[in-house]
């Protein structure tokens, strides 16, 4: 059991949580995740640890009340338990000195899961740039924590409310077009907005490395829920990253494999609405 220490509604429906999983932070590295069951009939949802300590024993979780599992996951308060919490799985992200800024481009709450990589590339000693996109100021998280680490934070919003009206691509191209000696782009978020970054960056060799948000069923490479295509070969996201050169991913079948399992998605969001949390089938 896995204790809930904290939980804080950032947005309307954006929750951080911090959770005691002292065998999780002692290893965690950035760029990995865990596999989550909240009860012994609830299904596993894969969450990015977006920060921990190792000697307080806790790591910190970010996620949005968009299914059964998350709005059940939202409805626990301070010192109740979590069942199973699985990590840390996937690969670290890599970090090296590079010659030349690092951009970290997130949207929406996968601001969080880009947080802990450019820590670790500010720790690098790298010049460090972060770009945050939201719909509205109201839905954007994050934005501290990232300035307490980053040379230089920009922020855009859809509707102009805060920040350049726009999206991050336009800010990304805007710190081009004034000479930026961008390197590394490292775009976590939508995958519309990944692939749009990926696109932008190819043809003027900009190495960028993404971070996958596949289904995932049990987070180790044994179901292969999760598989992509990158460089023309099926790869697994759990074990195989979540970290890929986003100029070989196929977008277009990714997109689409997300959307395989809406059906049910929204069957059991019912069924949990009609039944309650632990009953048979409410996944």
């Amino acid at each position: 059991m896995h204790t809930i220490l904290s939980k804080t509604l950032l947005t309307e429906r954006t929750w951080h949580m911090r959770v005691a999983a002292p065998l999780v932070a002692r290893k965690c590295c950035a760029g990995q995740f865990i596999m989550l069951r909240i009860h012994d009939c609830g299904e596993r949802i894969p969450l990015t640890i977006a920060d921990w300590d190792r000697a307080a024993g806790f790591i910190d979780l970010y996620f949005q009340e968009i299914g059964a599992t998350t709005e059940l996951l939202a409805a626990l308060e301070e010192g109740d338990t979590i069942l199973d919490v699985v990590g840390p799985l996937g690969n670290p992200s890599h970090v090296e000195k590079i010659d030349g800024t690092f951009v970290m481009v997130g949207g929406g709450f996968g601001i969080a899961a880009g947080y802990p990589v450019a820590r670790a590339f500010r720790e690098a000693g790298n010049r460090v740039v972060a770009v945050l996109g939201a719909k509205t100021r109201k839905l954007l998280i994050c934005e501290e924590m990232l300035k307490a680490v980053c040379d230089e934070v920009y922020v855009a919003t859809n509707d102009g409310s805060y920040g350049s009206q726009g999206l991050v691509s336009d800010v990304l191209q805007g710190l081009l077009d004034k000479g930026e000696d961008i390197r590394l782009v490292y775009p976590v978020g939508p995958p519309i907005m990944m692939k749009i970054i990926s696109q932008m960056t190819l043809p003027l060799k900009i190495k960028t490395i993404v971070s996958l948000n596949s289904v995932m069923v049990d987070g180790t490479g044994m179901c292969g829920s999760c598989r992509v295509t990158v460089a023309g070969k099926t790869r697994f996201v759990c074990s195989e990253g979540i970290d890929f050169d986003g100029h070989e991913v196929n977008w277009d079948e990714m997109m689409s494999r997300q959307k395989m399992y809406c059906k049910q998605e929204a069957e059991a969001l019912s069924h949990h609405h009609e039944h309650g949390a632990c009953s048979r089938g409410a996944q």
